[in-house]
């Protein structure tokens, strides 16, 4: 008998996975993984990113052996691979799940269709987000989404039998094999559908708690946040998983404690983030495009003649002379990881202080975030940058964040230890030292540490006029209200939503 192909790329579990439930219930199972040479030379792929996919591999193959299957691992153009399969095993029928991820895989994808639609292969797609293909309109999504996260979860088969017989598998491979070169990551989470139950669990059960108050603070962040970003990318855990658990936890804290216990609070807040998840990559669904243009094409011309790679450099190494952006900078580098606030810090900052076009930065960052979801990523990019035109203007001052988030200055001297012995009155404003405070400190102001690359208020004020002049151009071409029904949320905007100025 030929066995069903399950083919896994963004979705390296066993729970919850529709693909392989259908295709156990046919017979034998291939359950493959297909290392492409084309997709990790992408410029935003990083080693970084193999090795949370690489641990994501060693546990799903132990999940699948213990079913008594096992992971057969290629390397190779995704066409290629699949069609020498196909020879060797006959198979007939792909199952496999739908992505909405970055070009080269949309292009990838369709080569697959193509040539299976030639060969006569049957290729099933199923949903795993609350994304869907062929939206015609945002009207009514919000319920749509509901619909699909709220579904029965689909049980990991009991038993599987394997349909990949002798076959040779490739062995686990490290980035070098595929001249992916060190990128400065010292620290990072560990993938794995495992590793990620037990850090959705460890968050419902304690650190959901101090959820909402620590959830802007870079340092408080690290625990406050949930931290399974990087498992919902790589599919080591569903959306649907994590939402039902999520709502479980909170109706089980409403009976324990209360309706207004700020626990429960916590979590209906953390409910709503991860719809916007959704409503984020649903953007790239529908436009493509803005991986590369745009969203807003009023704004084309704003930025991009005008890119200074000296400032490009400071930024995305970590020496603008703003501690607080060169802190998340440097931590974001060494670890992967840095909350959600000053991610929009650091991409405001190079959009409307260093006035550099967004497409450069957004892959430094795609980069360096082990959680790079491509769907969210140019979305969030473009409304930081303010080239969506429908989103309020977001100017985050570097100093203010430093004052509000890390006032006694605790992150930003773990991550530039330059200003280790600067004062809490200075540590946001190193520059504003005297000489002698400078030497008192051993933090001599363009020595030892940068001065500021640019003038605050002049930059922030220059961006400010620029900005809003291209957002009227934009709304009285129009095409702000296209984006607007294209992409905008349906929901009423509060007020907090609505607010600008600096942050």
């Amino acid at each position: 008998m030929t066995p069903e192909l399950v083919w896994f790329k963004r979705d390296l579990r066993v729970a919850d996975h529709s693909p392989l439930v259908a295709a156990a219930r046919q017979g034998p199972v291939l359950c493959l993984y297909i290392y492409e040479p084309e997709i990790m030379a992408g410029e935003d792929f990083a080693s970084r990113h193999l090795k949370f996919i690489n641990d994501s591999l060693r546990d799903l193959d132990t999940a699948l052996k213990e079913l008594g299957s096992r992971l057969l691992i290629q390397r190779g153009e995704a066409v290629a691979v699949l069609k020498r399969l196909q020879d060797e095993t006959g198979f007939q029928r792909i199952r496999v799940h739908q992505e909405t991820t970055n070009g080269r895989s949309f292009e990838r994808d369709r080569r697959v269709l193509a040539w299976a639609a030639e060969a006569g292969i049957e290729v099933v797609e199923y949903r795993q987000q609350g994304v869907m293909r062929r939206l015609p309109s945002r009207d009514g999504w919000a319920k749509q989404w509901q619909a699909f996260i709220t579904s029965p979860l689909v049980p990991a088969p009991r038993s599987l039998e394997d349909g990949s017989g002798s076959l040779a598998s490739e062995p686990i491979l490290e980035p070098r094999v595929f001249g992916l070169k060190d990128d400065g990551l010292v620290d990072r989470q560990a993938g794995g559908e495992s590793e990620g139950l037990a850090v959705l669990e460890d968050f419902l059960k304690e650190r959901s708690r101090g959820y909402v108050n620590g959830l802007s603070s870079p340092a408080e962040a690290w625990e406050s946040c949930s931290r399974i970003s990087p498992y919902l990318t790589y599919g080591n855990l569903s959306m649907r998983t994590v939402y039902q658990r999520v709502s479980a936890r909170r109706r089980d804290l409403q009976r324990l404690r209360g309706a207004t216990d700020p626990w429960s609070k916590a979590l209906s807040a953390y409910e709503e983030r991860l719809a916007w998840h959704c409503h984020f990559m649903q953007k790239l669904e529908d436009e493509p495009a803005i991986e590369f243009e745009n969203m807003n094409r009023a704004f084309d011309g704003l930025r991009e003649d005008q890119f200074n790679a000296d400032y490009f450099e400071a930024w995305a190494t970590g020496h603008t002379g703003y501690p607080m952006v060169d802190a998340c900078m440097r931590a974001l580098i060494a670890t992967g990881w840095i909350n959600f606030r000053m991610r929009a810090m650091l991409v405001s900052f190079s959009a409307h202080h260093l006035w550099l076009h967004w497409r450069k930065p957004a892959l430094h960052l795609a980069r360096c975030f082990v959680d790079y979801e491509p769907g969210i990523h140019y979305s969030q990019i473009q409304m930081q940058s303010g080239t969506t035109g429908i989103s309020a203007l977001r100017i985050y001052s570097p100093i203010k964040q430093a004052q509000d988030q890390d006032p006694h200055g605790h992150f930003i001297r773990r991550w530039v230890p330059e200003l280790a012995n600067v004062s809490a009155r200075h540590i946001a404003e190193p520059h504003r030292m005297s000489s002698e405070e400078q030497e008192a400190a051993g933090c001599r102001i363009g020595t030892d540490y940068p001065a500021p690359i640019v003038d605050h208020l002049q930059a922030y004020g220059a961006a400010k006029m620029r900005m809003y002049a291209a957002r009227k151009q934009a709304k009285i071409s129009g095409e702000s209200d296209r984006v607007f029904h294209r992409h905008g949320s349906r929901r009423r905007q509060s007020a907090r939503m609505r607010g600008r100025g600096m942050r």
